[in-house]
């Protein structure tokens, strides 16, 4: 899979306030978004990782519409390296339980019991910092701290997963046809009949490669 890039600075786990990684968001939902962000994990030569600094995941949050972009310039002002460390490494966890369930529901197993509890250890943690609150003649869910949490990027994503992995969609989600990309989505198709997490990218590429194997045959 191919994502546009601009380099970013890896002297710390924080990234550079100037620039950033812009992110293809094909899967239709922030948290298959987020297991994509792993890409060829399936290669054989290997995977590439597009979560590499904090500032990343930043920018990942903010394309997904979990975050808004002052949260992302406070939240950047703010952390540390050793929690900007912390926390990406606790979403990359997030993510590759997430990626075990959903490959093992698209491979017919079941997921290891060990990622169930995983799972559920940010899920419950992302709800524990959360109140109830009243709010336009409606309770609503807000966070206990007055300002963003460093975690804030990791608890939005665990309540994102929680909300999708417990509902009905969870029988919606495919994987692209490509064999080394397999980058998850929702199939919201009429027929239910979507095969590629983008056609202008894995869809031309599988098809172009058919035809150059029917040309040889």
């Amino acid at each position: 899979m191919v994502s546009t890039a601009i380099p970013i600075s890896l002297s710390n786990g924080i990234g550079s306030a100037g620039q950033g990684r812009i992110f293809e968001l094909v899967g239709g939902h922030p948290l298959l978004d987020l297991v994509n962000t792993l890409d060829w994990r399936f290669r054989e030569e290997g995977s590439e990782e597009f979560l590499e600094t904090y500032k990343d995941l930043l920018d990942f949050a903010e394309q997904s519409q979990l975050i808004a972009p002052r949260q992302t310039r406070r939240m950047l002002r703010a952390v540390n390296e050793s929690a900007a460390h912390r926390v990406l490494a606790s979403v990359k966890e997030l993510r590759e339980g997430a990626a075990n369930v959903f490959y093992s529901l698209l491979d017919g197993a079941a997921p290891a019991a060990a990622t169930i509890k995983t799972l559920e250890k940010y899920f419950r943690s992302a709800r524990d910092h959360q109140r109830l609150t009243w709010s336009d003649g409606r309770l609503v869910w807000d966070w206990t701290e007055a300002d963003p949490s460093p975690e804030l990027v990791l608890w939005l994503p665990s309540l994102s997963a929680a909300h999708l992995m417990t509902s009905e969609d969870m029988q919606r989600v495919r994987a692209c046809g490509n064999a080394e990309c397999r980058w998850l989505f929702l199939d919201t198709s009429k027929n239910h009949t979507r095969r590629w997490c983008d056609m202008r990218i894995c869809g031309n590429r599988m098809k172009a490669r058919r035809f150059k194997a029917q040309r040889r045959g």
